[in-house]
């Protein structure tokens, strides 16, 4: 199972995806929030996943309840939930028919990991897009 690998990051951050973020807030306090907004400067197509505020926007990303609600499926699926609940987020993602997912900052759950790449998911787990983006020269 290849974890943060430079190539696999730059290979799904390389090019505009449809990106979904799983726990995006539309506080500007929080840190879903600024990582949403970048990723839609960046040129990706994302949706926000909140059911506390389905039918609203962020940044311009509709929002909607589930990662179910989002058609066509999301490329990769980001997670801004704790670590505890990480593993039914990205069996959410699995289901979904995601290509990857990517677990954020502090976000760790090695089982849920090894479920994704077993099913054929990338995997990027206690990284930031907003972080690695700039790091590999990637800037729109």
């Amino acid at each position: 199972m290849a974890i943060n690998d430079d190539s696999e990051i730059r290979a799904l951050l390389g090019q505009p995806r449809r990106i979904a973020v799983i726990g995006a807030s539309p506080n500007p306090a929080r840190d879903s929030n600024h990582v949403l907004a970048f990723l839609v400067a960046q040129g990706h197509d994302v949706i926000a996943v909140n059911p506390g505020h389905a039918g609203g926007t962020i940044h311009g990303a509709p929002v909607v309840a589930t990662l179910a609600n989002v058609e066509p499926p999301a490329e990769i699926v980001d997670i801004f939930r704790n670590s505890d609940a990480a593993g039914s987020a990205v069996d959410e993602a699995i289901v979904h028919g995601a290509k990857a997912v990517w677990l954020q900052l502090g976000v760790i759950d090695e089982a849920a990991a090894r479920r994704a790449d077993a099913a054929g998911l990338a995997v990027v787990m206690n990284r930031c897009p907003k972080i690695e983006i700039p790091r590999l020269g990637l800037l729109k």
